[in-house]
């Protein structure tokens, strides 16, 4: 008689190291995976000048990301609670989250109807989510 399969083990997800300016992670500005920049001759206009709203915008979505990003490495190993749809309300403690910020990973989780272990949320259930700094 067999004994029954063990359980795999989670696999830890690897972060960057730091990089250049040493708070951010990443790969080097001058790196070879940066794509090149076009040999354009940028036009001044005077110390006066203004960005235009595309780069405005750009900077606000680079700002959100960079706050989304922090908010989730301030998460792991926090309890979590998360709203999803129809005002489903579970918590758990926030382990990771995949390369494409598609899933949660999250142990502990509460439910309605008990308690899992472990388990994956998908992101696109998930409403809001709160947690104490």
């Amino acid at each position: 008689m067999q004994s029954p399969p063990a359980i795999p083990v989670p696999v830890p997800v690897l972060r960057l190291p730091r990089g250049p300016d040493g708070f951010s992670r990443g790969f080097a500005p001058e790196g070879r995976r940066v794509p090149l920049k076009p040999d354009v001759p940028e036009i001044q206009e005077g110390p006066m000048s203004e960005d235009s709203p595309e780069t405005q915008e750009q900077r606000a979505r680079a700002t959100l990301r960079e706050r989304y990003l922090r908010s989730l490495l301030a998460m792991v190993g926090r309890p979590v609670t998360f709203t999803l749809h129809q005002g489903v309300l579970v918590a758990a403690h926030f382990g990771a989250t995949d390369l494409d910020v598609a899933n949660f990973y999250v142990s502990k989780l509460q439910t309605p109807i008990g308690v899992q272990a472990e388990a994956l949320l998908r992101c696109s259930d998930i409403i809001s989510y709160t947690f104490r700094l």
